[in-house]
């Protein structure tokens, strides 16, 4: 593409930036739509966040979407954050109003897309989180959209996951969140449907290992839905664990899509090309085109 003083600018900023599949994934999508705009990383340090912002406004960028360490750090930055945004404590996808930076969490929406295609009673599901961090509370408030009927997010840290219990201030979503640590798993496990690793155990430099034993996945019940929030390797020992009791699995992959695709057409105000999207990153990463 040839990018000129007509050409709409959209970006990513986190630090560090270089690893983000974001720009292969929406440029592919704005080229195949034909539209007269691009995609940038920004590397932004912490202490630069602010002036950052200012600089994106008067430059013109018409919106971005903000990773590691940012997400939450953005927050007293903007005009308005939408109510998933502010359930979940943070921010992954801005876009600029008359009224100034706008944002919200597309995390959610990215999360729940390969659940909600499934047909799947959520209401009498017990979902079990493995991790209290950043990721886990995107989880958490999908699981609760879902209508789970219970929720249990499982930390190694009695104190974090008993933090992260409190965090939530919603009551009808506080009766069913429950926290449990690790030692708890096997009083937990035989009953979850639903199990998540919202961990970066699998990811590199730790892709050899997983988040539960395989005789700790043993324990889950024929029916469960094993969901890997990292997308490579893909799949993970975690998942390969999952798929060798047969288990249904579903990795990150589609999460990083769909959650991308939700942040394009908030700012190109139309459908976008998910298909093209996921193409891209399969030749990227390597992956096969079938989906994982």
């Amino acid at each position: 593409m040839v990018i000129t003083g007509k050409t709409q600018l959209l970006g990513v900023i986190g630090d560090p930036i270089t690893h983000s599949l974001s720009p292969v994934m929406h440029n592919a999508a704005l080229a195949a739509l034909g539209v007269d705009w691009v995609y940038l990383p920004f590397a932004v340090a912490p202490e630069h966040l602010e002036t950052a912002v200012r600089g994106f406004a008067a430059i013109g960028l018409r919106g971005f979407n903000v990773t590691i360490p940012h997400k939450q750090a953005i927050m007293p930055l903007l005009a308005e954050v939408s109510e998933v945004a502010q359930a979940v404590g943070a921010v992954n996808t801005v876009w600029r109003t008359d009224a100034g930076w706008w944002g919200t969490n597309t995390d959610v929406v990215g999360f729940l897309a390969p659940l909600q295609a499934l047909s799947q009673a959520w209401n009498q599901c017990h979902a079990m989180i493995l991790g209290c961090g950043g990721a886990a509370r995107a989880v958490m408030a999908g699981c609760a959209q879902l209508g789970c009927q219970t929720i249990h997010v499982v930390g190694r840290d009695a104190a974090k996951v008993a933090a992260f219990h409190a965090s939530w201030s919603q009551p009808a979503l506080r009766d069913r969140l429950f926290v449990a640590t690790w030692e708890q798993l096997p009083q937990l496990l035989p009953t979850t449907q639903l199990l998540v690793n919202a961990t970066p155990l699998g990811m590199h430099p730790q892709a050899n290992q997983s988040p539960l034993t395989p005789a700790e996945i043993a324990l889950l019940p024929p029916e469960s839905i094993t969901y890997d929030l990292i997308y490579t390797p893909n799949p993970t020992l975690f998942l390969k664990l999952a798929q060798a009791r047969e288990l249904r699995t579903i990795n990150g992959l589609e999460m990083l899509i769909q959650q991308g695709a939700a942040a394009l057409q908030i700012w190109l105000q139309q459908q976008v090309p998910i298909p093209v999207m996921e193409a891209a990153l399969r030749q990227y990463l390597g992956l096969a085109e079938e989906r994982g």
